[in-house]
């Protein structure tokens, strides 16, 4: 059945007054609310009641780019994050869940980017993070954050955009020692290949949920949603993920590492050289909280 569109809540407010019960998800009590947490798809299902619940939603990570010889591939982007208020009645509502993009391991093709998440539909739904550039699709794409630039040595490529209220920028590839670009993160843009050692570190991950994160075991201390950093062809110069589960950049005959699982952020880009590989991004996730 269709509802009205929600309007986009405080961060620290409370829920709007939903009185009723409803299960759904791994369902958890605390601080005076009720949790229900899917870090997969399903259904919340409203038994009694009605009111509006309040529910955070983190899209799919993107994938880090790929790069051999001299060249390096740019971080993911994190998945989009963003906070609704949804009016709820008696009925069963479709969550989708979107899996983080997949890391590239081929130097002429970007990253893919991750897929989204919602709840009911895309009116409370966020995009997923964009996918890091490589060593000759070297622009890093757009997503709820978007992906560092990808690195041919001489050649740089941009970092891909963020989408407003949801993420943030990717940061560019350096033309120096083949620097790619970190991914965004939900509260911070993915840094620049900045100079000749380092490569761009992926950007903060938000911490804004910190209370939610906690309360039901997800996250990293707090935060969720960080870029993966980019990689490097310069020594052991590579950059960390953004905090919140970014992965790390690669560097010389190491590839980028994987996002942690169920936090929606970017992997990491690769290094040069062999094995040729970015790292995953990470799925997303829903929560939905209500006064208990």
């Amino acid at each position: 059945m269709p509802i009205p569109i929600g309007v986009l809540a405080v961060a620290g407010a409370g829920p709007a007054g939903f009185k009723g019960t409803a299960t759904g998800g791994t369902e958890v009590t605390s601080g005076g609310f009720k949790y229900h947490t899917f870090t997969g798809s399903g259904t919340f299902t409203v038994n009694s009641g009605s009111g509006d619940v309040e529910v955070l939603v983190c899209s799919g990570g993107g994938g880090g780019g790929a790069a051999t010889g001299n060249a390096s591939g740019g971080g993911g982007g994190a998945g989009g994050l963003k906070l609704f208020t949804v009016p709820v009645t008696p009925t069963s509502y479709t969550i989708t869940i979107g899996s983080g993009g997949a890391r590239s391991t081929d130097e002429y093709a970007p990253a893919s980017n991750g897929n989204n998440s919602s709840f009911l539909s895309a009116t409370y739904g966020t995009t997923g993070g964009g996918g890091g550039g490589s060593r000759y699709a070297r622009t890093g794409a757009d997503g709820g954050s978007g992906g560092g630039g990808g690195n041919n040595g001489g050649s740089t490529g941009g970092g891909g955009a963020g989408t407003s209220g949801q993420g943030n920028n990717g940061g560019a590839s350096f033309d120096g020692n083949f620097n790619s670009g970190g991914g965004g993160g939900s509260s911070a843009i993915g840094s620049n290949g900045s100079d000749a050692t380092t490569s761009g570190r992926g950007g903060a991950g938000s911490d804004t949920y910190s209370t939610w994160l906690n309360a039901v075991s997800l996250g990293v201390s707090g935060r969720a949603a960080g870029g993966g950093g980019g990689g490097t062809g310069f020594g052991d110069n590579y950059s960390n993920g953004g905090s919140g589960g970014g992965g790390n950049g690669g560097w010389s005959l190491n590839g980028g590492s994987n996002a942690t699982a169920s936090t929606g952020s970017g992997g990491g880009g690769d290094g040069s050289g062999s094995p040729m590989a970015g790292g995953n991004g990470a799925g997303g996730f829903v929560i939905v909280r209500y006064a208990a």
